[in-house]
């Protein structure tokens, strides 16, 4: 194992993260911090990075109120000499976020940084500064690469839970001291209201931190940011948050559960006066873009999409998919012509043409939805397709007709060391995709991993679907439906990339960090 290790990464955090220990939050995270400075500008709901790169990162906060953001970044701890970057001024149109972003970092190398604060008509007056850490992408292969990945946080009205500690399972994640967490969707729940108690089977009560926006589905621009705002009322997360940077995608949840674009809510469906899921899901992309750090989703960015590639040295690739913004309207899917398909002509296109140029050893796909399992659509009683897979396990139809475009792609452009790793279906397992079990045949073997949630229901394992020779190697699922975190069955993956040989070992792991799986993928070659 070559990962480099950084000891002192996690001290820099004591202290830095106040918590809250309210039940019931309506308007914030309660009492200030005892060391907040009376009448300045606060953060109190933490800091993060994303999209880090080899020589730059984006850095998040929101404030209590309209402040100046101010970022200074350190080699040590200690912030001897730091250097100093004016972000934005922060204010309710975009719900008092920002980010800043960092450029010129030293590669391979940690960082620290502290957001400060300051009262727009004082720059003098600055609140408590909040402190975090991350590491740049090194450029040297030597050097490894570590990250995790999961998705599904506070679904199915299971919320923060104070009995339990919160989300534990971040503190877990936080151990293993990733690189960065990739999070496969459904940050949020914007569909699923949170009351203060829910029954469970054994008889006994699950408790929740409530707000007021989480008290009915998300419509408004306010509640969507109000859904955001929740998971970071958790310690676990936030502490999280500041010492990990984070790759964000997102799936259904973030607006309303099994969305596509034109869709209208049912008349019958009558939590929801607004009914146009276009109207929806603008608000809910709007706030998704205040409450993460997405290099392609900032204020003035060209690309304004969620699906984009972020390098990670000559190891490893990470294309980050939008199977939700593009896709065609859920149906049986199993029509004979496909052209938009679940990810859209032009980002499949941008895929392939990406993928073509890249010159990483592993080639992750980061998917937002399973390729050969099986999730049906109910949402209004109708036997519809959710994903791709339709359950046919002959030739491609609907959905699988842009996947198999793809993968004959791959096959035919000679591109090694693809590996999709997924969420969505509450559950993990690990799926082995062969040429000589599949009815479609025009492709290399490949895996696909699958973890999550982090916070929600577990449900049982989904059915395969032929069409593409998938195996299931592993899989630990309930055999009940929506079995609350209480009762297990919460999820993250490990991937590690070792410097020196280049082989790829994925993890698939328990909430409390225990290895469940393994298995070790060879650089350089086809059928694993």
């Amino acid at each position: 194992m070559s990962h480099r290790p950084f000891p002192g990464r996690r001290g820099v955090l004591r202290g830095s993260l106040a918590a809250s220990a309210a039940l019931t939050l309506p308007g914030g995270l309660g009492a200030a911090p005892a060391f907040a400075r009376s009448g300045r500008p606060r953060a109190e709901w933490g800091v993060q990075t994303g999209d880090v790169t080899a020589d730059s990162g984006l850095v998040w906060v929101r404030a209590d109120r309209p402040a100046r953001m101010i970022v200074e970044t350190a080699a040590t701890e200690s912030f001897r000499n730091p250097r100093r970057r004016l972000g934005p001024l922060l204010g309710a149109g975009t719900d008092f976020t920002g980010t800043t972003a960092l450029h010129g970092l030293p590669s391979g190398e940690q960082i620290h940084y502290r957001v400060l604060l300051a009262d727009p008509d004082d720059p003098r007056r600055t609140g408590e500064p909040v402190t975090g850490t991350f590491r740049t992408v090194s450029r040297r292969r030597r050097d490894g690469v570590r990250f995790l990945w999961s998705g599904d946080l506070a679904g199915q009205g299971w919320g923060i839970n104070p009995d339990l500690g919160g989300y534990r399972i971040y503190d877990a994640m936080a151990k293993l001291d990733p690189d960065f967490f990739l999070c496969s969707g459904d940050n949020i729940y914007a569909d699923g209201p949170i009351a203060a108690t829910q029954a469970l089977p054994d008889g006994g009560t699950w408790r929740n931190v409530t707000t007021e926006e989480k008290s009915k589905v998300a419509e408004t621009l306010a509640e969507y940011r109000g859904n955001f705002r929740y998971n970071l009322l958790d310690d676990n997360l936030r502490r999280f948050n500041a010492q990990v940077p984070s790759v964000i995608q997102w799936d259904d949840h973030e607006v309303r559960n099994n969305w596509y674009p034109g869709e209208v809510v049912a008349a019958s469906d009558t939590r929801y006066t607004e009914k146009s899921i276009d109207v929806l899901a603008a608000r809910a992309r709007r706030a998704f873009s205040e409450y993460f750090p997405l290099s392609t989703l900032r204020p003035g960015a060209r690309e304004g999409r969620v699906y984009r590639v972020l390098r990670q040295g000559p190891l490893l690739d990470v294309f980050v998919l939008d199977m939700r913004t593009y896709r065609n309207a859920n149906s049986p899917d199993d029509q004979t012509t496909d052209p938009r398909g679940i990810m859209g002509r032009e980002q499949l296109e941008w895929l392939k043409r990406e993928l073509s140029r890249s010159r990483a050893v592993w080639k992750v796909i980061a998917a937002d939805m399973p390729l050969g399992l099986v999730v049906p659509d109910t949402t209004e009683n109708r036997p519809d397709i959710e994903a791709v897979a339709q359950g046919d396990p002959g030739a491609p139809l609907g959905r699988e007709l842009q996947i198999a475009e793809l993968l004959r792609f791959i096959k035919h452009r000679r591109i090694t060391g693809t590996v999709w790793l997924t969420a969505d279906v509450h559950h993990t397992s690990a799926q082995h995709y062969q040429p000589s079990r599949a009815a479609f045949t025009d492709f290399e073997p490949f895996w696909e991993f699958v973890s999550g949630p982090l916070n929600a229901g577990a449900f049982p394992a989904s059915a395969l679907d032929g069409t593409f020779g998938p195996e299931r190697v592993f899989v630990k699922a309930p055999t009940a439906a929506n079995v609350s975190p209480a009762g297990g069955y919460q999820f993250f993956g490990e991937v590690d990339i070792d410097g020196g040989s280049g082989e790829l070992t994925v993890r698939l792991r328990e909430q409390d960090g225990t290895v469940l799986f393994t298995r070790t993928l060879q650089p350089g070659r086809v059928g694993q």
